[in-house]
C-alpha cells in the first residue's frame, strides 16, 4: 500500500429547508448572507445594498452590506468597527484593519500578507487515479487501526448504500487494498460534528445537528451525540457506530476535538442551534473535557479566544505541542492554552491576511517533531478568505510559527493562488501536501467556485521562498493520510489516489517484510522494527504518524513524529534497527498510530516508505508532564514586504 489520503467528498445532495423571515423584527429569520423580503422569503445577497435609508448604528453587532450598510454603535457591547466586507461589529485587528467600513479603534491593524507567488512544477510531477465509490458523502473521514478508512456524513435524502433496515447509510468504511465499501449505521445526526481517537483505538464522533425525521425517523437529533467506532482487523463486516448514550455537556455544531496527554478529550467551540453566527446567543465559545472514555466532566467553559473570535469561533485549529499546552486560532488570533490550569499562557501576535477558520477555513498543520530540536514545534497555516459568499477572494499565504520560541513572530510565504478549504497531509519524508480547495467563495452550500487543481508539496527545510512545489493537478475533493504514500480523495462519490512525486517515479523499490517487535508501543521504551532495505538507500528515517479526524479542511489531532535509532548499516538488505520512543507523552498523545519505514536516496526527492500499525499504550511517561526546555531559537523574522506586493490585488470573484 502506500500512505494515502482518504476522504471522498461525494455527491452531497442537500436537505435544505429555504428559512422563513418577518422584515419588521430586528432579528429577521434569515441566515447571514440572506435578505429578508416583504413576502418573507430569505433570499442571497449578491453585493452592497441597502434596505432603507438612513440606518441608524447597531447595538446586535450587526453591520455593513448585509445588514442594511448600518454602522455600529460605538457605545455598544460588541465594539464600534465593522469589519472588512461587512457583517459584524467588533474591536479586534480583524474588525478594525484595512477595509474597516465603520471607524477607527483601539486595537491596530494585522501586517499586510503576500499575495500570490509562482511556483515550480515538480520534475517529477505526482498522478491521480480513481479507484471506487465511497458509498456515502464523506463530509468526515479518519483512517482506522485496521488499515481502512471510514467516511461519515449526515442524515441526507439519498446515498449509495442502503442499511438492512431499509434506510439509506450515513456512513461507510472503505478498504482501500480491495476498493470494496460496506455500510455503517448510526443513530444520531453528525452533520457537521468534530472528533478524535480515544487511547485505545477507538474513533469518536462528537456533536451534530437536528434530526431530520422526514428523511430518516430512525436517526435522533445530534447535537450533544458521542458516537464510538471500533474497527475489527478479522472482521470484513464493518461494525455499526455504537452510541451508548452518553453526551457532551452543552450543544455543539462545529466542534473540535484534540486528544490530550493523559488521553482525556479536550472539546471546544461549536454552536448551539446552527443559527446566526453574529447573534451571540446562538454560539457556544466554550470548552469541555471528557474522560479517556469520552465522558464529559460536567462542565462547559468559556474559552475567551472563542469569545473575542465570533463569529469566526467555530472548527478552530487545535495542536498539542510537547510542553502538554494547546495552540489554538481562530479567525485571525490564536493562543497557547493550558488543558490543565484552564489558563491561557501565551497570546501570539495576529496572523495577517485574511479569516482562517470556519466558514473561511484554510489549512493548518504541526510540522514532524524530532529529537533533533528538541521537540520544538511549529505550525503552518495557509488560505482563507474574507466572508461568507460565493464573491470572497480567498488567501493565497501561508504563516508560519514555533509558539514556544521566546518572541515567536508569524514567518510568510505564500501559495500561487488563493484558496479556501484548503488540506494539509504530512508526507512520509517530513514535506507537506496541500491540495484541493476553491480559489473563490467559501464553506457552506453553493458557496464556492473556481476550483484549484493544483497539488503543492511544501518542504519545510528548504529556504524560503522556494518551500513550495507544484505537484501534479487533480479535478477532485478532499484528504485523509492513509498507510502507504498514495493519498487518495473524491468528487461525487469517487474515491481517488494520489500518488506523490517520490512514489511515482520508475523503479520504485521501497522497504519490504517490515515486522514490529510489537504492536503495543510505551513512553520511553524502545521495539524493533525488522525490513528489507532497498539497495540505494543512503538514510533511514522512522515515524509515527497519526491522521485523526478529518472535516471541512481540518484534520483534528493529525501529527508525526521522528524517532531516534540504532542499527542501521549503509548498503546492507536485511536490517534491524532499535527505536527509541519519546519519554513524554506530550510528544505523542495515546492512541493509534502508523510506524514508518523510510530509507532515502541521496535526492531528498526519492524516497521509500513502508508500514505497519501500533498504538501507544495508556499509560502515562515514567516522568508525567515532564518539563521542557526553553526554545528559544532565533525568533523567525517577519517577512519584509519588500519581498512581496504590499498592495495585494485579491482574485476578483464575481459569480
Amino acid at each position: 500500500m502506500d500512505l494515502l489520503p482518504l476522504l471522498a467528498s461525494a455527491k452531497i445532495t442537500l436537505n435544505w429547508v429555504q428559512p422563513t423571515c418577518n422584515n419588521t423584527l430586528e432579528v429577521t429569520g434569515c441566515l447571514r448572507g440572506q435578505t429578508c423580503f416583504d413576502d418573507g422569503s430569505c433570499e442571497q445577497n449578491w453585493g452592497p445594498k441597502s434596505i432603507r435609508a438612513d440606518v441608524p448604528p447597531r447595538t446586535d453587532g450587526r453591520c455593513g452590506h448585509d445588514f442594511d450598510n448600518a454602522l455600529c454603535d460605538a457605545n455598544g457591547d460588541y465594539g464600534p468597527c465593522c469589519s472588512s466586507m461587512g457583517c459584524f461589529c467588533g474591536n479586534t485587528a480583524a474588525h478594525c484593519g484595512e477595509g474597516c467600513q465603520s471607524r477607527p479603534c483601539s486595537a491596530a491593524p494585522v501586517g499586510v500578507a503576500p499575495g500570490p507567488i509562482a511556483a515550480p512544477m515538480n520534475a517529477n510531477p505526482g498522478k491521480f487515479d480513481i479507484v471506487g465509490q465511497s458509498g456515502v458523502p464523506a463530509m468526515h473521514a479518519a483512517l482506522m487501526p485496521n488499515g481502512r478508512v471510514v467516511f461519515l456524513d449526515k442524515v441526507e435524502d439519498y446515498t449509495q448504500l442502503k442499511l438492512d433496515n431499509g434506510q439509506f447509510a450515513y456512513s461507510s468504511e472503505y478498504d482501500p487494498v480491495t476498493n470494496q465499501v460496506v455500510p455503517l449505521a448510526y443513530k444520531t445526526n453528525a452533520f457537521c460534528a468534530g472528533g478524535t481517537f480515544l487511547a485505545d483505538g477507538r474513533l469518536l464522533s462528537a456533536g451534530g445537528n437536528a434530526n431530520l425525521s422526514w428523511l430518516d425517523p430512525t436517526i435522533t437529533d445530534g447535537w450533544r451525540g458521542e458516537r464510538y467506532l471500533a474497527c475489527s482487523s478479522s472482521d470484513q463486516a464493518g461494525q455499526a457506530w455504537s452510541e451508548p448514550g452518553s453526551q457532551l455537556d452543552t450543544a455543539r455544531w462545529y466542534p473540535t476535538l484534540q486528544t490530550i496527554p493523559d488521553g482525556r478529550i479536550f472539546v471546544a467551540s461549536g454552536s448551539l442551534n446552527g443559527l446566526d453566527p453574529t447573534v451571540k446567543s446562538n454560539n457556544n465559545p466554550t470548552y469541555e473535557i471528557l474522560d479517556r472514555n469520552g465522558i464529559t466532566s460536567g462542565g462547559s467553559t468559556i474559552l475567551p479566544l472563542l469569545v473575542k473570535a465570533q463569529p469566526y469561533y467555530m472548527y478552530p485549529f487545535l495542536h498539542l505541542l510537547p510542553t502538554g499546552d494547546l495552540f489554538i486560532l481562530a479567525s485571525k488570533s490564536s493562543v497557547l492554552f493550558s488543558p490543565s490550569t484552564g489558563a491561557t499562557t501565551k497570546t501570539l501576535p495576529d496572523l495577517p491576511g485574511d479569516y482562517r477558520t470556519y466558514p473561511n477555513t484554510g489549512g493548518s498543520t504541526l510540522l514532524p517533531l524530532s529529537s533533533a530540536n528538541n521537540w520544538c514545534p511549529s505550525i503552518i497555516i495557509c488560505g482563507g478568505g474574507a466572508y461568507q459568499d460565493i464573491t470572497s477572494p480567498t488567501d493565497a499565504s501561508c504563516g508560519r510559527i514555533s509558539p514556544l520560541d521566546a518572541n515567536p513572530n508569524w514567518e510568510m510565504d505564500a501559495m500561487p493562488e488563493g484558496r479556501g478549504m484548503v488540506e494539509s497531509v504530512l508526507l512520509p519524508d517530513g514535506t507537506v501536501l496541500w491540495l484541493n480547495g476553491a480559489n473563490c467563495g467559501t464553506q457552506g452550500f453553493g458557496l464556492a467556485a473556481d476550483p484549484t487543481l493544483e497539488a503543492l508539496i511544501y518542504d519545510p527545510e528548504a529556504k524560503l521562498g522556494a518551500r513550495v512545489l507544484v505537484a501534479g493537478s487533480n479535478p477532485n475533493e478532499m484528504p485523509v493520510l492513509q498507510p502507504d504514500d498514495a493519498h487518495s480523495f473524491a468528487t461525487e462519490f469517487r474515491v481517488e489516489i494520489y500518488t506523490p512525486p517520490s512514489l511515482s517515479r520508475p523503479g520504485v523499490v521501497r522497504p519490504a517484510n517490515i515486522i514490529l517487535s510489537t504492536l503495543t508501543l510505551a513512553f520511553d521504551a524502545t521495539f524493533s522494527i525488522s525490513f528489507t532495505s532497498p539497495a540505494t538507500a543512503t538514510k533511514l528515517q522512522i515515524a509515527l504518524y497519526h491522521g485523526g479526524f478529518v472535516t471541512h479542511g481540518l484534520h483534528m489531532g493529525a501529527r508525526m513524529a521522528f524517532l531516534d535509532f540504532e542499527g542501521w548499516v549503509q548498503g546492507r538488505s536485511e536490517q534491524k534497527v532499535s527505536i527509541k520512543m519519546p519519554g513524554r507523552r506530550e510528544v505523542t498523545p495515546p492512541g493509534p498510530y502508523v510506524v514508518l519505514t523510510v530509507s532515502q536516496e541521496i535526492m531528498k526527492s526519492k524516497i521509500d516508505a513502508g508500514y505497519e500499525f501500533g498504538s501507544i499504550k495508556e499509560e502515562p511517561s515514567r516522568c508525567g508532564f515532564c518539563p521542557i526546555p526553553a526554545c528559544p531559537g532565533p525568533a523567525r523574522k517577519f517577512w519584509a514586504t519588500a519581498a512581496f506586493d504590499a498592495h495585494r490585488s485579491p482574485t476578483e470573484c464575481t459569480h
